[in-house]
Order: structure tokens, then C-alpha cells, then sequence
């Protein structure tokens, strides 16, 4: 006999979280195994627009953080060809050099201590979108974890290779996880690289979505109890990390160049 048919809401998910923390427990892969694979899935996922683009991770020290070498696209990147770098774009590890565009990325980590992960792309639907000069909205389910987590830069302030895009791009980013570029991509931010490369992929899937949906009439809003309610029960770091170790799978069955030996996911 069933016993769990008439416990509250808020009982079924505390469960749930329960049984979520003891199956999904932490990766054994090293920061630069989590950043290749990265790359891979984000390349899979539509992300990849030539050179343009850049994933980044905190280092160890403070101040530093691995990134991509340029002249590699997120096809080509291994746990062996990553950089490290301070936050003046200088090598301390690794061979030639970053993307003169991680310059934002070293005012984002100042910023926000809470950021250990940052992911600039130019996708697609992404980049159609920005076009328009248009918010993310987000309007069905499986993009809730952007719900109120998406900011929007309006005014393109040019080439990122600068201190003043740094300023005004960690700025327009504020708290939230994520942000729609006008005229430019996406940039998400993530607690852990799991955290980052799902809500990647997460918010190519939303601009998709919602060009689609404006194509054919008018987007409905979600109400927002709920639509909280659902970013909240999507946005847990166990439900990332399960989100990651499949996306990994996928990526090492067409990708297994990108890490060094056998890894378990």
C-alpha cells in the first residue's frame, strides 16, 4: 500500500533533497577535467562561434583562475592545454595566450566571491535574440532556474578587451547568475563549473524557446510564486551536479581526447 499519497508538498520535497544528497555526491574530476568537458558540452550544446567566446574557473591562489588558450576552439580544449592566469592576463601555467576578452571575467571574480565558474558564449539563439534588444523571459518550466536570475545589458558597450566592459558588464550583472549581452551573447556564472555549464545550456534552450513562442503569438507569463518555487527546487547544487555527470557522459562518448585516462561519472 502506498503511504506517501496525501504528505504535504513541502514534506515530498524535503524528501526528495534528502535522497538527492545521499545519490549524488561529489565529482572526483579535477578542475581542469570539469573545465575540458566543459568546453566539449558547451561546444555540443551550440555554443561555439569560431575563437569567440570564453570559460573560465578559479584557481587555487587567489587572483587566478584556468581559462582557454586562444587560437583553440571548445572542440580542441584538454585538461592539458588549459591556462592558468592571474588577474592581469599573465600565464603561470600552461603555453601561449588567453583571450584578451577574459579581461571581464577578472572583474566578475572581484565582484563576486560567490562565482567560481564563468561561461561567455555566443550561441546562436543567444545571439539572435541580444539582437533584438530584447530581456530573457522566462516562461516554461525547464528554464525556471533563470527565473529573476537573468539581468540584461541593453546598451552594447563594445569589444570586451578592455576595463571599462569589465566595469560595466560585472555591474549590469549585479547578483544574479546570469546575463542576456545586447547585440553581443550570454554570460552565466555558477557557485561550481556544474553549477555554470548547466545554466549555459540552460539559457540557449530559453532563447530558443522563447524566439519560437514569439514567432507564434504572445508569451504568457508564469505566475511568480510559482515560477520561484520551481527556480528554487531547480537551482539545488545536488540537481547541477547529477545535470553535469550526464552532460559529461554524452561529451566523453564523442569527446574522449579531452581528459587524461578513465574517469567515473
Amino acid at each position: 500500500m502506498a503511504k506517501t499519497l496525501r504528505d504535504a508538498k513541502s514534506v515530498l520535497v524535503d524528501r526528495a533533497e534528502r535522497q538527492m544528497d545521499r545519490h549524488f555526491g561529489d565529482s572526483a574530476l579535477t578542475t581542469r577535467q570539469k573545465l575540458a568537458l566543459t568546453c566539449r558540452i558547451a561546444y555540443d550544446g551550440g555554443h561555439d562561434s569560431g575563437l569567440a567566446g570564453q570559460i573560465s574557473s578559479r584557481g587555487q591562489q587567489p587572483g587566478t583562475y584556468y581559462t582557454q588558450r586562444l587560437g583553440l576552439g571548445f572542440d580542441e580544449i584538454t585538461e592539458d592545454n588549459l591556462l592558468l592566469v592571474n588577474e592581469d592576463l599573465e600565464v603561470l601555467e600552461g603555453d601561449g595566450m588567453p583571450n584578451p576578452a577574459n579581461r571581464f571575467h577578472s572583474w566578475i571574480y572581484r565582484e563576486r566571491p560567490d562565482v567560481n565558474c564563468v561561461i561567455h558564449t555566443h550561441p546562436l539563439h543567444a545571439a539572435a535574440l541580444a539582437m533584438l534588444e530584447v530581456p530573457l523571459v522566462v516562461s516554461h518550466m525547464d528554464t525556471t532556474p533563470l527565473y529573476d536570475d537573468c539581468a540584461f545589458l541593453k546598451e552594447w558597450p563594445g569589444v570586451p578587451v578592455g576595463n571599462e566592459e569589465g566595469e560595466i558588464i560585472s555591474a549590469a550583472l549585479g547578483d544574479k547568475r546570469a546575463i542576456l549581452l545586447a547585440h553581443h551573447g550570454q554570460l552565466v556564472t555558477g557557485a561550481t563549473i556544474e553549477e555554470a555549464c548547466t545554466l549555459a545550456l540552460l539559457i540557449e534552450r530559453a532563447a530558443r524557446l522563447q524566439l519560437l513562442a514569439m514567432a507564434a503569438g504572445t508569451i504568457q507569463p508564469l505566475d511568480p510564486k510559482l515560477a520561484r518555487e520551481a527556480h528554487d527546487w531547480t537551482s539545488t547544487d545536488r540537481r547541477s551536479k547529477a545535470n553535469f555527470a550526464y552532460y559529461a557522459r554524452k561529451a566523453l562518448r564523442g569527446h574522449p581526447d579531452c581528459v587524461n585516462g578513465t574517469v567515473e561519472l
